[in-house]
């Protein structure tokens, strides 16, 4: 049983003043979660990530915890930050200098059955992060704490750069500092949403996700083409922002489903 979180959710509950009607709807990643054994997702988090993220792995480690439904453990990872293998039944965590992919952060989950997931990767692109602008603790600390959370199936409060910022990690923004209000941790609605989800100890089901069909007439349909040739993620299926979601067929009912973080530049030159 975890303690109860009253005294850790008072941080939080300063920046629901900014919460819109549309702001506390339903956020989370269309119907994809892991099917837990217990009350709690008891999910381990491998570590593949060097001394520079180590602490931000960290800090989302214990944020996501505060969560009554959430019990994350960072082990040892199985594989490497370049390489970053999946591993059935856990999420691994990884950085590495991934190159001029114009993207900041990747979250992917196998899912089996339609959407329950299996297995999940967090990459982290330090061809970016070594850059001035987004080598700093907001950006960092954000963009693990987002990609992390997607693999629980998360998904963001908004998808507007020009927004003001909601003041949690699941916010995407131009600027994680924007307005006084930072967005490097979750808030109050990410915990509410994470207990719809997994509340009842229930999991994934055999229901598609619904993150929207691709019109098969588009060019964005042929994965040789999407979002300028990132055919490794597989079929584009639904793009807004600086955020896009992708599918490719595994075989034997497993897809890989993408959730892929542009980088402001990049999102920009690359109108959806």
């Amino acid at each position: 049983m975890k303690i109860p979180r009253t005294i850790s959710l008072t941080v939080f509950t300063l920046a629901t003043f900014v919460f819109s009607s549309a702001t506390m709807a339903d956020h989370s990643w269309g119907r994809y979660k892991w099917k837990p054994a217990s009350a709690l997702l008891n999910l381990e988090l491998g570590d593949n990530v060097d001394s520079d993220w180590d602490g931000y792995l960290t800090d989302a480690r214990t944020d996501w915890n505060v969560s009554q439904v959430i019990d994350a453990t960072i082990k040892t990872g199985s594989t490497s930050g370049a390489v970053c293998d999946v591993a059935s039944g856990n999420v691994q965590v990884c950085n590495a200098d991934y190159g001029n992919t114009g993207w900041l952060g990747i979250a992917q989950i196998q899912v089996s059955k339609g959407s329950t997931i299996v297995a999940g990767r967090a990459k982290l692109n330090d061809y970016y992060f070594d850059q001035s602008f987004y080598n700093t603790p907001e950006w960092r600390r954000m963009v693990m704490c987002q990609e992390i959370a997607h693999t629980f199936g998360l998904d963001h409060q908004d998808e507007s750069f020009s927004n003001a910022n909601l003041g949690t990690c699941m916010d995407y923004t131009s600027d994680p500092t924007k307005g006084g209000i930072v967005n490097d941790h979750p808030n109050l609605h990410d915990y509410e949403q994470l207990e719809a989800m997994y509340g009842d100890g229930g999991g994934g089901d055999s229901v598609d996700s619904g993150d929207g069909g691709c019109n098969p007439r588009s060019p964005k349909c042929n994965p040789a083409t999407s979002a300028g040739g990132h055919a490794e993620f597989g079929q584009l299926v639904s793009g807004h922002g600086g955020i896009e979601v992708f599918e490719k067929e595994l075989g034997n009912g497993r897809k890989l489903i993408t959730q892929v973080t542009w980088t402001l530049e990049y999102a920009s030159s690359h109108k959806h």
